[in-house]
């Protein structure tokens, strides 16, 4: 039987100590605490809505000072901006686009152009001329456009293998959101799912055929199936649900498993919740990390990569970190300077890239960039809060 170091975790469902409270302030719950438990789910607009042309971003708004954009160069999205940035991983920012308002999560197309989702619609960029081609509002109501942990909109987004449809989960403060599909032909919303809370993650199986929401904070996961559109959800709470809003104990990212199509989906660096999203049960595995785990992705050999954003209680628990963690179930923790986000891998497998935007306070505006082999670390400055990351 696998044993668990900590195994009454699932009690400390909120954070014990002021000290705790200052790094992780606002994972837990929602803006408006457990009261947000009432809320109504967002009301979706009866029609599809025309898609919002914009012109090339103008020069001296964001323009970019380097427009070529070279193989290996990375995008990130400036969640404490309006803006994507282009990276030369060696150099730094090379120029930015604006998109919209505190863009999370970006995908990228075999044609070029990358999915945005902010705060406003999903932005659609041609990374090669670097320009904003247009910028499609939700149907789904989520408020106005803020910035912050909790403002409503666009969270995690993904695109069918087939590059015909983007899926992106909106955040609807204070109930469930919803899974907006947008059609790549003809820029528009054309179909709304509901989902559960907070779409941190959205997921396309290998096939395109079912569409997976990780769903922060009712600690589950739907599965959409890509031609009815059905939902159906699966809890993942390797913890237990105790605690509801207050707890930190909830899903974050999740990656699809290369060779059986199962998600991958960390937990605090101690349970890797692995979810055979067809019959819905859950087999837990043990992690080495022991910190609290936010981005994720899987390489094509299975190589999963999962950041550890810090403690949650300090006296207890390590520091930020990236595990690398071979299909075999062997891991390779490497410290980080401060909390991050996302990470993404060079084309040869060889680099890391993390964002330094993080979703609560504690970010900083750059990279880490890690050398998977020598473990040998650098900084990066680049973008504003980046979060989201893709390499071009």
């Amino acid at each position: 039987m696998t044993k668990f170091r900590r195994a009454s975790r699932s009690a400390r469902v909120l954070v014990p100590g002021a000290v705790a409270v200052a790094l992780l302030a606002g994972c837990a719950q929602g803006s408006g605490g457990a009261a947000e438990a009432s809320g109504a789910p967002g009301s979706a607009s009866p029609s599809t809505g025309p898609a919002v042309a914009v012109p090339p971003t103008p020069s001296g708004a964001s323009a970019a000072p380097d427009a070529s954009t070279a193989p290996g160069t990375l995008l990130v999205t400036d969640f404490g901006s309006d803006t994507v940035t282009f990276v030369d991983p060696a150099r730094g920012a090379t120029g930015s686009v604006e998109v919209g308002t505190a863009p999370y999560g970006l995908v990228l197309g075999a044609d070029g152009r990358a999915w945005v989702a902010t705060a406003e619609g999903v932005a659609v960029v041609d990374t090669a001329t670097r320009e904003r081609l247009a910028l499609v509002p939700y149907r789904t109501d989520s408020g106005p456009a803020t910035t912050g942990e909790y403002r409503g909109g666009g969270m995690g987004i993904a695109l069918a293998p087939d590059g015909r449809r983007v899926y992106v989960g909106v955040n609807v403060p204070g109930g469930n959101g919803t899974l907006e599909v947008l059609d790549t032909a003809t820029l528009r919303f054309t179909d709304t799912v509901p989902v559960g809370r907070r779409p941190f993650d959205v997921d396309v199986s290998r096939d395109g055929a079912e569409v997976y929401v990780t769903n922060h904070d009712s600690f589950d996961v739907t599965v959409v199936a890509a031609d009815s559109l059905s939902p159906r959800r699966v809890e993942v709470a390797p913890y237990g649900t105790e605690g509801g809003l207050g707890s930190w104990l909830k899903p974050h990212y999740a990656a699809v498993r290369p060779s059986d199509g199962k998600l991958l989906l960390p937990f605090e660096g101690e349970r890797l919740a692995v979810v055979d999203p067809r019959t819905g049960r859950t087999t837990i595995e043990p992690m080495t990390a022991n910190t609290h785990q936010h981005g994720t992705t899987v390489t094509a050999d299975g190589t999963l990569l999962t950041v550890g954003t810090g403690p949650i209680d300090p006296d207890v628990d390590e520091g930020p970190s990236l595990t690398v963690r071979t299909p075999g179930e062997a891991e390779r923790v490497y410290p980080l300077e401060g909390p991050h986000e996302s990470v993404a891998v060079s084309e040869d497998g060889r680099t890391a890239y993390v964002t330094g935007g993080f979703t609560r306070d504690g970010y900083w505006d750059g990279l880490t960039v890690i050398d998977l082999e020598s473990g040998d670390t650098r900084r990066l400055a680049a973008g504003s809060r980046p979060l989201g990351i893709v390499v071009l």
